[in-house]
């Protein structure tokens, strides 16, 4: 798909590092005109450097019509990238009220607020683009980290919303939902993130090219690990046995810190 996107302008969020910049990276190999956003604005700067694209730093939730703005009017391709991990609950100990509204704040509404801004447009020009960066933790979960996990199943949630209410007028959605990806938050993830995720980790140039391969293909849901689609069909089928399943790993977890 070499120039597939020639010239398309293009919307990357939380592009400084990791998934984000690989995201950028390909869409630009493709052609495309592509902002860079990120709330670090020197690492936003440094990547649209390398690939001659625009920088617009600032939080992810408010820099929609600002990208718009800078690719002249016309966002082709919104790739709503940006994500926050918090840790879980733990008995006994205060609830985490500031990392519950982060997550949300990140995960979901930053998605939430794109969309409100850039429908219009698309609903008018009967074509759009909205590719929300999930996880495999959206549609199964992940150990010790529930404001995450919760968040991520809202944006998926979202993501599935938005696509049967405006697929029929041209807005194409794609959630992407990879298991361990070899960035920045991986490596905060800790212990669980050593338990669950490391083991198959993979880069984050991968989840650019089963994105690229998932819009050839118009699918809605991309999952760069395959064996995430065996988890989510056993998740649905036996959800006691499927529980049972994660609870051995939540204590093997214990057993390990």
């Amino acid at each position: 798909m070499v120039g597939a996107f020639q010239e398309a302008g293009v919307v990357v969020t939380g592009a400084g590092g990791g998934i984000g910049a690989a995201l950028a990276r390909r869409f630009a190999a493709e052609g495309a005109r592509v902002v860079v956003n990120d709330l670090d604005a020197e690492r936003a700067k440094q990547v649209a450097a390398d690939i001659g694209g625009i920088a617009v730093p600032g939080d992810a939730s408010a820099i929609a019509r600002d990208a718009r703005d800078a690719l002249g009017g016309t966002v082709d391709v919104y790739c709503a990238n940006a994500g926050v991990a918090a840790d879980g609950i733990e008995p006994g100990q205060p609830l985490d009220e500031k990392a519950w509204a982060l997550s949300w704040d990140v995960n979901v509404m930053a998605h939430v607020r794109a969309a409100q801004e850039l429908l219009p447009d698309w609903l008018e020009r009967g074509s759009g683009r909205f590719v929300s960066t999930v996880s495999a933790a959206g549609l199964l979960t992940m150990i010790g980290a529930a404001p995450y996990a919760v968040t991520k199943h809202g944006a998926l949630a979202f993501a599935e919303w938005l696509s049967l209410t405006y697929r029929h007028r041209g807005v194409k959605v794609h959630a992407i939902c990879p298991q361990g990806v070899r960035t920045d938050m991986l490596a905060a993830t800790g212990s669980a993130g050593d338990l669950v995720l490391q083991p198959t980790a993979i880069e984050p140039e991968a989840v650019a090219d089963a994105l690229i391969e998932g819009i050839e293909q118009d699918r809605f849901l991309i999952l760069p690990h395959p064996e995430v689609t065996a988890y989510h069909q056993a998740r649905a089928g036996d959800p006691d046995r499927w529980l049972s399943g994660m609870n051995r790993i939540q204590q093997q977890w214990e057993g390990n810190r």
